[in-house]
C-alpha cells in the first residue's frame, strides 16, 4: 500500500498521481470563503487529511503541509475560547505554512482572524454543511480513489449478471467477438482492448476505459465501431469492480484442462488476488455461453455454493455407504 515505516512510525507516502483542489471542490460542492491565486489548480498528492487541533495550539512537529486541513466543531470551540489576539496569532502560525486548503465543516462561521490570515498568506478557505466525521470519511475515500495505484491491461472488461469479468488472451483469440455476443445478450461493456485498473479504498479493483477510446471497439474485418451508438446506452457502463478473470487461449490437445473445478486458480493484480479460469478456444464452442456460466458460477461460489465440491462430497458419501471406499483402498 502507501504506508511506509520510518524512525517516527508509519506515515502515508505520496502518490505519483494527483487530483486538483478544484475537482474536490466541485465533487463536494464546497463553498469558497477565501481563494488563493489559481487555487483550483493546486495539486493534492496525499490520501490523508489533518485535523489541526495541535497546530492551533502551537505544536507543529510532524505537521504535513501537503494535506488538506479539516476544522470541525471541536477545533472551532477550542479557538472560540481564545482572545482575539491569541486567535490571530494561532491562525497566523497555522496558515503561514503552504497548506493546500482549510475546510470548515458543519456550516460553521469562519473566524475573521482566520480569513485575515488566509488572505495575507494566499491560502484557500472552504466550507461544507456536512458533519465532520462523515465528510472526512467521504473525502479520504475520494482522495484514495483519485490517487490509487493503477495499471493498464490488455483485454475486455464486461459486466455479466452483475459480475465484473476481465477477459484476457492473446491478440486475435476472439475477446472482442465474445464481447459483442455478450452485449447482444443484454450484458454491458466497460472497456475493450485497454483496461485501466486501480485499487479502491475497499481493497478491491475497479476497471474503466481510457477516455480516448471509451465506448469504442475494434472488430477484425469490420473495423472500429461505437458501441454506445449501435447498441444504446444500456450496453455500456463507465466503471465496474473486477470479480474474476477469464483467460482465453487456443485449444491445445496436449494440455490437460480442469474438468471439475475443485482447485480455484487465482490471478494477482496490484496485490489483489482474483479468482480466475482458463477457457480453451476452438471452433464450435459457444464462448459467450461459457463465459456467462462462468460468471454465474463465480457468483454462486461467493454465496457459499461450490458445485464441484458438493459433487465430490456426494460421491464420497455414496462410496462409503456402499462399502466401495474400502475396496478401492485394498486394490491400491
Amino acid at each position: 500500500m502507501w504506508y511506509t515505516e520510518g524512525k517516527e512510525g508509519f506515515c502515508v507516502s505520496e502518490s505519483k498521481y494527483s487530483v486538483t483542489l478544484g475537482q474536490i471542490i466541485k465533487e463536494f460542492d464546497l463553498e469558497v470563503l477565501c481563494a488563493a491565486p489559481n487555487y483550483e489548480q493546486v495539486p493534492l498528492h496525499t490520501v490523508d487529511v489533518n485535523r489541526p487541533g495541535l497546530p492551533l495550539s502551537g505544536f507543529f512537529e510532524h505537521f504535513d503541509t501537503k494535506r488538506l486541513l479539516l476544522m470541525g466543531l471541536t477545533e472551532t470551540a477550542f479557538v472560540a475560547g481564545m482572545t482575539t489576539e491569541q486567535r490571530r496569532e494561532s491562525f497566523e502560525r497555522l496558515l503561514e505554512y503552504p497548506v493546500p486548503g482549510l475546510i470548515i465543516t458543519r456550516g460553521l462561521v469562519a473566524f475573521p482572524e482566520c480569513l485575515e490570515a488566509a488572505q495575507a498568506h494566499g491560502r484557500t478557505v472552504l466550507r461544507t454543511k456536512a458533519q465532520t466525521s462523515a465528510f472526512m470519511s467521504a473525502l479520504i475515500g475520494s482522495l484514495y480513489n483519485y490517487l490509487a495505484p493503477r495499471i493498464t491491461r490488455s483485454g475486455v472488461m464486461m459486466e455479466i449478471y452483475g459480475e465484473g469479468v476481465l477477459i484476457q488472451g492473446e491478440s486475435g483469440v476472439g475477446k472482442s467477438e465474445v464481447a459483442i455476443e455478450l452485449i447482444k445478450r443484454g450484458h454491458r461493456i466497460i472497456a475493450d482492448d485497454a483496461v485501466e485498473i486501480r485499487e479502491t479504498n475497499h481493497g478491491t479493483l475497479e476497471a474503466n476505459a481510457p477516455e480516448l477510446i471509451r465506448h469504442y471497439m475494434e472488430l477484425r474485418g469490420i473495423g472500429v465501431i461505437d458501441v454506445r451508438r449501435l447498441f444504446g446506452m444500456g450496453a455500456i457502463k463507465l466503471k465496474q469492480q473486477i470479480d474474476m478473470v477469464i483467460n482465453l487461449e487456443p485449444w491445445n490437445d496436449n494440455t490437460v484442462y480442469d474438468r471439475l473445478g475443485l482447485d480455484q486458480m487465482q490471478t494477482e493484480v496490484l496485490g489483489v488476488k482474483l479468482p480466475s479460469i482458463t477457457i480453451p478456444v476452438k471452433p464450435g464452442r459457444n464462448l459467450a455461453s461459457i463465459v456467462e456460466v462462468a460468471a454465474m458460477n463465480n457468483r454462486n461460489r461467493k454465496m457459499g455454493h461450490n458445485a464441484a465440491l458438493e459433487l465430490t462430497q456426494r460421491m464420497d458419501r455414496h462410496f462409503e455407504q456402499n462399502g466401495l471406499g474400502d475396496e478401492l483402498d485394498e486394490e491400491d
